[in-house]
């Protein structure tokens, strides 16, 4: 019996196991470079720095355990080359909602002139809710 009551124990005292997915993020031709924020359940998860050295990056996000569906806002700066040559940079800010995204990976995504930013999973359309509009995680404060 003794045996049995610290077996019991020991599995009570353990932390709860957290899940993860994979964030994979790539600069785009006429990206020279990009700075990008993930937030995951309104916590700074990742940061990715991209430009001509490195133009693709990959992250392991580790996920709150007991949790089946987790909050996401990508948020950052994305500096683009104009046909005409000149530069421009973009506030990118977007999220949603992911539905079990552990063990999956998914694409970080810009698209309406580099404007809208989200994730996206090109094996299964249903784990990432797109939420309009933009994410208060990453509003800077003015003062």
């Amino acid at each position: 019996m003794f045996l049995g009551g610290l077996a019991a124990l020991t599995l009570v005292g353990r932390p709860a196991r957290a899940g993860s997915f994979v964030v994979v993020d790539g600069r785009a031709d006429n990206e020279i470079s990009e700075i990008s924020r993930l937030y995951v359940d309104d916590q700074l998860a990742a940061t990715i720095r991209l430009d001509a050295t490195l133009p693709q990056r990959s992250v392991r996000v580790e996920t709150a355990a007991g949790r089946a569906n987790h909050t996401y806002a990508l948020c950052g700066e994305i500096t683009i080359r104009l046909p005409d040559g000149r530069t421009e940079t973009h506030e990118v800010n977007g999220g949603g909602i992911l539905h079990r995204p552990e063990g999956r990976t998914l694409n970080a995504l810009g698209t309406r002139n580099f404007t809208e930013f989200y994730l996206a999973d090109p094996d299964d359309p249903t784990v990432v809710e797109r939420q309009p509009g933009r994410s208060s995680v990453c509003s800077v404060p003015t003062s």
